[in-house]
């Protein structure tokens, strides 16, 4: 058969590009499809009249030059590996949490400057403080020590066990534990539970008890070593970097090609077909959409499907993408926050503020004497299914629920209504036309008590096709879907005949 590459990508989210761009550097010819007219998905970025927006992602992991820390410094090592460059600022606060009771906390780089800040609000919790995190950071000792790769490649899994028995052990054992139960074995005190909890929704949207301690070890070490690092000109620089490098050693990225079908014959994967009624063909197909996308959309025979109560479904999000004058984002702001209101509902719908202000950091993303503010807050579906694009009702029910949010985050930024000049709202509907995502959501989640090992790997019930991205291992998260893409590169690159060098 005469194909049209090694390997096709369906969607050029962080995971996909990260895969192709690890097969093309290592010889194999890759082809990837993106239905819109720029890559990365959830981490891009958009131009607005001046300013640049990060459509979703912006709390960076892995850009530590430092061989010595950082999540296995995975952007740092593959866009070594490219021979490309992505320039970050560093930032020195991961999140400033403003929480009831007027508790406020800074999560600051130095890890000893945030503990204690804990320590002073919470000082008969000093011991469990300080015992909770140092679990974290045994997670994140072992994961740093251990080379990157696939779970489902015996090769790796022999040869990093038996070069390293006492930490595959010790991670194995870990696999099995709930960050929120590690917890509540060294603390008491209902507030910093409740804390804890906030530390996991931030970014698993799920509470501690419900987050393998697996997870956190990675999010909430490596802030302290590799650290929060912005990339100059946003987020949609990093899938631009990956672009590049696909394309460097010849690979090719194709643009407003939104594919309908993968193609199966006898049980396989060979290839896809395009809305415009173009078909390619592959060795392997990598699928950057979800699970219940992939399975229940772009492969049409049923005996596939995959139900929605097979994971819990993360919420979508309705997002505010703001342009205001420069006066109203005092001195020594921070750029990331989170607002909770009230603690028995900051895991509702709509409960938590996320809301960040990269042009602190990098004043390039806004005009002069401006900068950019995003803030967004969970939404779903349901809400929002009523309404058609473009009519009078649905652009005022957005107006009505920016507004809502807007008068929230004046919390932390008094005066910012006054302070408007752009402002662009999305909704779970906006999700899903542009990310092709089932519902708008932020993808599926394993339920309380599941181990972290039982999130779909990248290899299918279908040969030939792999999944990437936050329906895998390990799941949400820039630098989550990133091990993804590498985890199924790997396998893929061994399968076919020429394995990956390790990362380094």
């Amino acid at each position: 058969m005469a194909y049209s590459a090694d390997i096709i990508v369906v969607g050029t989210g962080i995971a996909g590009l990260t895969a192709a761009s690890l097969l093309q550097e290592r010889g194999f010819s890759t082809l990837a499809f993106e239905k819109n007219s720029y890559p990365g998905g959830s981490c891009a970025s958009f131009r607005h009249q001046g300013y640049t927006f990060d459509t979703g992602a912006s709390v960076f992991y892995g850009f530590s030059e430092d061989d010595k820390s950082g999540t296995l410094n995975l952007h740092t090592r593959i866009f070594n590996r490219l021979g490309v460059r992505v320039p970050t600022i560093p930032d020195p606060v991961q999140i400033h949490y403003h929480l009831p009771n007027g508790f406020e906390v800074p999560v600051f780089y130095e890890k000893e400057k945030f503990l204690g800040a804990l320590v002073r609000r919470f000082p008969h919790e000093a011991a469990g403080i300080r015992a909770f995190y140092q679990e974290l950071e045994a997670v994140y000792e072992i994961l740093s020590a251990l080379p990157a790769g696939s779970l489902e490649d015996f090769v790796h899994v022999m040869q990093v066990g038996v070069r390293n028995p006492g930490k595959t052990m010790a991670l194995a054992v870990k696999t099995f534990k709930s960050m929120g139960k590690t917890a509540r074995k060294y603390i008491k005190d209902d507030e910093l539970l409740k804390f804890i909890d906030i530390e996991s929704y931030s970014w698993a949207v799920q509470d501690a008890v419900s987050t393998p301690l697996v997870n956190a070890g990675i999010c909430l070490a490596d802030r302290h070593h590799g650290g929060i690092n912005y990339p100059v000109g946003g987020a949609g620089a990093i899938p631009a970097a990956l672009c590049e490098g696909i394309k460097k050693f010849g690979g090719a990225v194709e643009f407003g090609c939104d594919v309908e079908e993968i193609l199966l014959r006898n049980g396989r994967a060979e290839g896809v077909r395009l809305t415009t009624g173009e078909t390619f063909t592959a060795k392997a197909v990598i699928s950057n959409a979800t699970v219940w996308d992939t399975f229940n959309r772009l492969v049409k025979d049923s005996r596939y499907n995959v139900p929605e109560n097979k994971f819990l479904r993360a919420p979508s999000w309705f997002q505010l993408y703001l342009g205001v004058d420069a006066g109203v984002v005092p001195e020594g702001f921070h750029v990331h926050h989170i607002v909770v209101d009230d603690w028995e509902r900051y895991n509702n719908i709509g409960g938590t503020v996320y809301f960040s202000a990269p042009s602190v950091l990098d004043p390039l993303v806004a005009p002069e004497g401006k900068h950019v503010v995003h803030a967004f807050v969970t939404d779903e579906m349901h809400r929002w299914s009523g309404y058609k694009r473009g009519d009078r009702a649905y652009k005022q029910a957005k107006e009505d629920f920016g507004t809502l949010v807007i008068r929230r985050v004046e919390k932390i930024l008094p005066g910012l209504s006054d302070a408007l000049e752009v402002k662009v709202f999305a909704t779970p509907l906006t999700h899903q036309r542009y990310l092709n995502r089932y519902q708008g959501s932020y993808g599926p989640l394993l339920y309380p008590g599941q181990n972290i090992l039982q999130k779909p790997q990248n290899r299918t019930a279908l040969k030939g096709l792999y999944i990437v991205g936050d329906s895998t291992f390990p799941g949400q998260g820039v630098i989550a879907v990133t091990y993804s893409g590498i985890s199924c590169a790997s396998y893929i690159a061994r399968k076919l005949g020429n394995p990956l060098d390790y990362l380094s």
